[in-house]
């Protein structure tokens, strides 16, 4: 199984500190929209502990 990173649009600050810190450049802030790249994503999660509002998890995926 795999993992990535999802975002909940209704808590995201869009402060861009999971944009900061991700070290495969997977998220990347659109005005007011975050986009999460899956093709880049490896669900190593420090953007989700990083989120000071608790927007970003890291799930399993098929």
């Amino acid at each position: 199984m795999a993992r990535k990173a999802i975002v909940d649009r209704r808590k995201c600050a869009y402060c861009g500190a999971c944009v900061a810190v991700c070290p495969l450049d997977a998220n990347e802030l659109i005005e007011t929209y975050l986009e999460i790249y899956e093709d880049k994503c490896n669900g190593c999660g420090i953007c989700a502990k990083t989120c000071p509002m608790g927007a970003l998890a890291v799930v399993e995926v098929e």
